[in-house]
Order: structure tokens, then sequence, then C-alpha cells
């Protein structure tokens, strides 16, 4: 059978591929997308959909415990978990329909199969019925990751669960063990002990969300806690012996080892990517830790072959992969404007209980990078909207430049605050300054109005504190 011949071939459909699919068509090349999956990836079938999905789930029971708070009555409070997976998997299945349609609306080639390079220009598809080649100027790589296993921690999706199994539970956990306190690990603690499993989290770092500004870290295992979580920091488990129905965690703490039990023990310690079967060695693509070494415009010093994504390293965020795949498109297409994009400037969510957003520098990080730095913080209870909302704990924490006034960082953690970081993502972009964010209306009463207050505070101006 003749190769089939196209401008670009993406291989994975995830954030990363289908957006670098979709803007290359717009920009009139002929493309085909190769995926052995599902359309959208881990991010629409097993990753940031589902997971928000079953966190709105434990978020609205939880609320409806407080129901009285808001002089409402709700009596015999109880969930179905079955219910609850049911509709998280209708609504991954649902985003991963759409991205089908977009295929077919920018008349993109779809194969469904495990592809390989195995020369420049060239990838082999295996599917169904067999091998189909295709040929493409370019190639882009947007084959994700996967899960982290350390050894004697591996899962067996009976008692120890990655986040595949911990989206599809065939039963509650009663005692559950977290291994891992960045976004995923976190998400899944926050989900299953909103519904009443009794959860510790163990973390190798000195604090819980270790990427974060050290504030915030500090508020969020306090709000932790006083959930009922336990937070075990600078911790290590050794070994896990597995038994029936139960497993006995080594938890390394201190210089002592204890030994706990659990029924179930969810590994969130990090993700590997998927480099393997490609043949990228073949063709001199280097490879550092599991990812593809690429310059700053996701070039791999291969020519005509591109890696974006989580394949080509930090920050592992599907908006970063989208965006990648944007300037790739552009770039091919010979557009000429094409910018790179800042790591800094990518925004980083966490939809736990209280959520937790960041963008650009932490106090910390800002310091080693020579900045004198004036630093401003309000606090949810200072606001009338979060009052209103029955949320007030949090804070919002900016981070200037003392010389040039020039935003470096915004750490939050709080109601909604997923949704409130972009107003400084934009700010950031659009090269802005402490007197810009002053001069800015927030309109009243939101949330917003605390960005505005954090401002003024780094200037000795705030005011309703």
């Amino acid at each position: 059978m003749a190769a089939k011949s196209f401008d670009v071939v993406v291989i994975g459909s995830g954030p990363g591929g289908y957006v670098a699919a979709i803007r290359a068509a717009q920009l009139g090349l002929s493309v085909a997308v190769v995926e052995r999956e599902n359309l959208g990836g881990i991010c629409l079938n097993w990753g940031c959909i589902p997971t928000k999905a079953m966190l709105r789930s434990s978020e609205v029971f939880h609320l409806m415990h407080r129901a009285k708070e808001f002089g409402l009555k709700a009596d015999g409070i109880d969930y179905d978990l079955d219910a609850v997976v049911k509709r998280s998997r209708a609504v991954a299945g649902q985003l991963s329909g759409g991205i089908g349609h977009l295929m077919k609306k920018n008349k993109i080639t779809v194969v469904m199969g495990e592809g390989t390079i195995p020369a420049k220009g060239k990838v082999s598809v295996k599917t169904d019925k067999g091998t189909e080649e295709l040929t493409a100027k370019s190639i882009i790589l947007a084959t994700g990751a996967r899960a982290r296993e350390l050894p004697g921690l591996e899962a067996d999706g009976d008692l120890v669960w990655t986040y595949r199994a911990a989206l599809t539970p065939k039963r509650m956990p009663k005692k559950l063990l977290v291994i891992g306190s960045g976004a995923i690990g976190i998400e899944f603690a926050s989900f299953y002990n909103t519904l009443g499993a009794d959860t510790t989290v163990v973390e190798v770092m000195d604090r819980v969300l270790p990427v974060e500004d050290a504030e915030i870290s500090a508020f969020a295992k306090k709000a932790f806690e006083k959930q009922g979580m336990k937070i075990m920091q600078k911790a290590m488990v050794k070994q896990l012996d597995r038994a029936k129905g139960k497993v006995t965690a080594h938890i390394e703490v201190g210089g002592k080892v204890e030994k706990q039990e659990f029924d179930t023990v969810i590994s969130a310690v990090g993700i590997v990517g998927n480099t393997e079967n490609l043949g990228l060695e073949k063709l001199g693509v280097k490879i550092d830790r599991t990812h593809v070494v690429t310059d700053e415009y996701c070039r791999t010093g291969v020519d005509g072959l591109y890696a974006i994504g989580d394949i080509a390293g930090a920050p592992w965020l599907a908006h970063k992969a989208s965006h990648e795949g944007v300037m790739v498109a552009e770039l091919i297409a010979g557009k000429n404007d094409v910018h790179p994009i800042k790591p800094n400037s990518i925004a980083g969510c966490t939809y736990c209980h209280p959520q937790v957003a960041s963008v650009g520098l932490t106090e910390a990080k800002a310091k080693e990078a020579g900045h004198t730095v004036k630093v401003g913080k309000f606090p949810f209870i200072g606001n009338g909207k979060a009052i209103a909302l029955g949320e007030p704990e949090g804070m919002i924490k900016t981070v200037f430049d003392a010389k040039t006034g020039e935003l470096l960082g915004a750490h939050m953690i709080g109601a909604e605050v997923t949704e409130l970081i972009q107003g400084y993502v934009v700010g950031q972009a659009l090269e802005t300054t402490e007197e810009d964010l002053m001069h800015a209306v927030f309109p009243h009463p939101t949330l917003s109005e605390m960005m505005h207050e954090s401002v003024l505070d780094a200037y000795d101006r705030v005011i309703h504190m």
C-alpha cells in the first residue's frame, strides 16, 4: 500500500497534539493525527477533566453538610460512588467525542494505532487492520507521559492504585495512603478525604505542594489537617507489604521506620515521558531522564521533528502543551512572529479544597534570582464576597521587583483561585507594573478585589486590612 503523504503528522492527540493539529489545519496544511487510545489523550480521558468532575461531586457533598450555615435543610446526606464515577466518565466521554468532531470539522485525518518513526519524515502506524505508512515534511511528537512507578511500590489496581484506578474505584477506601503531595496526589487525597476516607499523605520534601510558595504550602497543610488529613513531611515510603485486603506501609520519618496499615494506597510520585518504542534513539534524538531534549521552539535537533507537552519536560501542564502545539504549527507554516513559551508565564492550578493557584516566581525564588522584592498579602476574611460565599479561608500573595515594579509572581489559596490567577497571567503578559494594577478598577463585590488589595499591600496602601 502506498504511503499517504501529509505536511504534518502529529503523534498523540492530547491537549498538545490535537491543538497542534487544529492550528496547522487552520493554516492550510494537510494534517494527520496518530492516536493509540483515546482522542483527547490523558487530560480529557484520565486526567484534568474527569478529576475535576469528581472533585465537583465532593465539593457539593461538602457544601450539603454545611446546609444549616446557609439557612437550608438537608437530611440523610449520602453519596453513591458508582454514580459519581459514572458522571465523571460521561463528562470525559462527551469531551473526547467533541475532539472527534473537531478533527472532522478541520479535515484532519485520524489514524488509530501505535506510531513509530522508522526514518526521518516517515511514520509507521500499527492499526487493527495492519500497518499504515505515512510520510510528512514535519512530525510533532505529543506522546505525553504516564505515572512514575517506584520499585516495590508498583500499582496493582487492587490495593495500590495510580490515577487510573483512583478515577474508577472498585470500592471506597476506608484507610487511604497517598504517596506524593503534588497536584495529582493532593487532588485525590482531597476527594477521598471529603467522602470520608481516613487519609494520610506522605511527602518526601519538607512541605506539601512543594512547588508552591512556602507560605501557601503552610496554609494548605493547616487547612488539610483541619479537614482530618494526616500530613507526613520529609517522609518516605520504603516498602509496601501486601496481604488480603490490606497493605502495611513502612514509612521512614525522622530517621525511624514506622509501620502503618491501610486498605488502599494511591501512588502519585511524578511522571515518566512516553519516549519508548518510537525509534527516537535511532534518529539521534536526545533523551534526558525520559524527556526529549528540545530548544525553546520545541525543535529536537533532528530536521522536521518537534516535541511538545509532557514529553518535552516541565511544567507538565495541559495548557503549556496546547500553547507549544500552536507555536510549533505556526513555525512549520512559516509564520515569522512566533514567540517561545516562557515557563514563568504558565500558571499552575490545583483543584483540592481549598484551591491553590500560582504564576511566576515564589518569594524565595525571586530573592534567589537576585531581586529585591516587595511582597503584598491579603486574606479572604477581609473580602465581602468571600464572607457572603461562606469561604473566609484563604489568601492572595503578590511578589514585585522593588526597583522596577515588575510583577514577579502571584500565589493564592482559597475558593475559586484557579479562576482568579488568570488576571495576573494577563498582567504579566502585558508587562504590567504595580502602578497599572493599582489603577485598574476591580468590580465589587468580587473575590478579584483581593488581587487589588494584595498589590496595594505590597506598597503599604492596603485599604481593608
